[in-house]
Order: structure tokens, then sequence, then C-alpha cells
């Protein structure tokens, strides 16, 4: 009962996306874009990767000062599981990975990237809200409305 053609979905050469999130609301644009981004940084990938959206970018050299970074973290609770938590952070620890676009920086705990690996971080601008927020988590099976609370696939 999908909307979307069964070749679109069809014949990739990149991971295949869990079933839904290719032809969901994103499109499969987003998903593709995720994965073409060209940089030293593909070397990392078979330990996971986290990619930056633009907006995401340019908000956190809106707001970051220094050698601060936007911290992304996996924490048990919310309404499907397991929730993210985003703050802002000067130190970085042993067992943190460091993605950065465009002189931005996010980074996650080794715990957490198991979480959010092959994710995008974006920062969404809404009437009542702005937030960042992770967005395509192909490690995510289903996510609650808020868009900050999710359960895993097993």
């Amino acid at each position: 009962g999908s909307w979307c053609p069964a070749a679109l979905c069809r014949g990739r050469t990149l991971p295949k996306p869990p079933p839904g999130l290719a032809c969901g609301a994103g499109g499969p644009r987003r998903w593709t874009s995720s994965f073409s981004q060209p940089g030293p940084t593909e070397a990392d990938s078979g330990e996971g990767q986290v990619f930056l959206s633009e907006s995401c970018v340019k908000r956190l050299l809106e707001i970051t000062e220094g050698s601060e970074f936007l911290r992304l973290q996996v924490e048990g609770g919310g309404c499907s599981g397991f929730q993210y938590k985003f703050s802002l952070d000067t130190v970085i620890n042993p067992d943190d990975r460091v993605f950065e676009q465009g002189g931005a920086r996010v980074v996650v705990d080794v715990d957490s990237l198991a979480f959010v690996k092959g994710s995008m971080v974006d920062f969404s601008q809404e009437l009542i809200r702005s937030s960042f927020q992770v967005v395509s988590n192909p490690q995510a099976e289903k996510g609650c409305s808020c868009g900050t609370s999710f359960s895993v696939k097993f």
C-alpha cells in the first residue's frame, strides 16, 4: 500500500533504507544526499557516520563560540523507549566521535553512535518551536510525533 513506485527503491548502490524511510515523508532524495557527501570522512564509514544538514551547520555557527560544539546523546526514556538529547559542550571525551562540516561540529559518544549512525542532524524552524532533530535514522524503527523519541530495530 505504499505510494512510492517500487522501481524507485530498487537497484540502488546505497545501503537499503528501512521500509518506509526512502519512500516516506522526506522522499528518497534526502536519503541519497546524506550518503553522497564527499570528503575524507568516508574512510570512517565502518564505524558509522552522522551527517549535518545545511540548516544545522548554519544554526550551529550562529550559536557556538570558540571551542563549543553540539553534543548528541541517546538516552533511555521518552514515549518510544529512547530519546535524543542535545546540548552545547566544550569537552571531547576519549570515546567521542567528532563529525565536522562547514566549521560546525557535532559530537556523539560511541554508545550513542550505535543508535544514530547513518542519521542526519537537522535544525528545524517551525512557527511554534525551533529545535535540533535527528532525521532519517536508519537504526530507528518508529519515532513519535515530537521528533525526540524513537524505538530501535532489532
